[in-house]
């Protein structure tokens, strides 16, 4: 079993300076093996070049400009140009499979904020100073820096890689881990309902409150960004002080709310595993039930639209992409496997429509958002409540039918 452990890294001025030269290097190493990507297509001959004959020249790249690229791990620069390959590898699938396409975009110096070291002691090395108090992790040409490590590492590490996140860095360890001890069986099923209103509603009535963390922070984030707003465009090592103030306070506000979206969903998730042996949930397609809605062309006028709902759209997927579910779900099945739990995605289709009573199914069974009356057998419930109990069964046969 693989674990992931993500550490605040405390480096020094000169460390810091000298992590922020890596990155930089590493962004123009990925831009110029992108560029030759392209140089070599557009060429009459259409040229595809290939991850091996990139890594090939390496060697030759590193002897030529050894104040920049030859200060990093081989190993490192290797993971870079891996990332180039499969950012091809996942243009040519879309294109195969119909999808839209992204080419791979060059990267800016700012949006370039990791670098990976596939191997621990090549290029890096975990624990440098195992008998020191403070734990301490080697990169090769920035050196020891430090690390709040608050929690123990299980197992053998495997991957390093460091992470830069406005001012804060970041190392994260993959670690090789025997298979954990499934928990206690418990004997209790759930399904359950994801939502706005209430974040999810189990079968058994429960309702966990949606906490909302972007819209209660939105009045601080629009007074940041607007005075954000008043400073031009430049580049980062032409910002002023206040310019540099303005964006690390955007950032830092932005971050608070990830972080309280992850806490929640783990501590949620916990929750339910703890307590359930088998949990059943909606299969969502979050990116379908996000998008934009398609504007409505005016026939009688000529270059104007008629209201198409965009605007209650716009606040509906707003609140969608606040309640996380797909981090939850992610988070859910991580969870689960690690305590030898299942976990079951069923359709939706129908789950909040059909009577859990007399089986009858029809729009008209849920009236209003909250209230569901079955029009045949009278059956009333909440409507969420219903739509867990509905994605239990629908669950809970396919179980059985995977098991037979």
């Amino acid at each position: 079993m693989i674990r992931a452990y993500t550490f605040l890294m405390r480096p020094t001025v000169g460390q810091a300076a000298s992590l922020g030269e890596m990155l930089r290097d590493h962004c123009g190493l990925y831009n110029g093996a992108l560029q030759e990507r392209r140089d070599a297509y557009r060429h009459a001959s259409k040229t595809a070049i290939t991850y091996g004959q990139q890594s090939a020249q390496l060697k030759d790249i590193r002897a030529y400009d050894p104040e920049r690229q030859g200060r990093w791990s081989f190993s490192s620069q290797q993971a870079t140009l891996r990332r180039l390959d499969k950012a091809f590898a996942a243009f040519f699938r879309r294109i195969k499979s119909g999808e839209t396409p992204g080419y791979p975009r060059f990267r800016g110096v700012n949006w370039f904020d990791s670098v990976d070291f596939p191997k621990d002691g090549d290029g890096c090395r975990w624990d440098a100073t195992p008998h020191d108090p403070v734990t301490r992790v080697r990169f090769q040409g920035v050196g020891h820096v430090k690390v709040n490590q608050h929690r123990r590492v299980v197992g053998k590490v495997k991957t390093v890689s460091v992470k830069r996140e406005g001012k804060r860095w970041y190392v994260i360890l993959t670690a090789e881990q025997p298979p954990p001890e499934p928990l206690p069986a418990t004997g209790s099923v759930v399904g359950i309902d994801m939502g706005i209103a209430s974040f999810l509603t189990t079968s058994n009535g429960e309702h966990t409150p949606n906490p909302r963390h972007a819209r209660k922070a939105a009045a601080k984030l629009e007074t940041a960004q607007q005075a954000l707003a008043r400073f031009p465009r430049r580049r980062r090592d032409k910002r002023t002080a206040n310019h540099q103030r303005a964006v690390q306070r955007v950032a830092d506000l932005h971050r608070k709310v990830r972080r309280q979206r992850l806490d929640h969903a783990h501590k949620t998730a916990l929750g339910l595993v703890r307590d359930h042996d088998f949990i059943a949930h909606e299969d969502l397609k979050i990116r379908n039930m996000s998008r934009t809605v398609a504007p409505k062309p005016d026939l009688d006028k000529p270059g104007s639209f008629l209201p198409n709902g965009a605007a209650a759209k716009t606040g509906l997927n707003r609140s969608i992409a606040d309640a996380g579910w797909g981090v939850f779900l992610t988070i859910l099945a991580a969870k689960a496997e690690s305590a030898g739990r299942t976990v079951i995605a069923v359709d939706p289709r129908n789950t909040s429509r059909r009577c859990p009573e007399c089986g009858h199914t029809t729009q008209e069974n849920r009236p209003t958002q909250e209230k569901f009356l079955c029009v045949s057998c009278g059956h009333h419930a909440h409507a969420d409540t219903v739509g867990a109990l509905n994605v239990l069964r629908a669950g809970l046969v396919r179980r059985d039918a995977n098991l037979a």
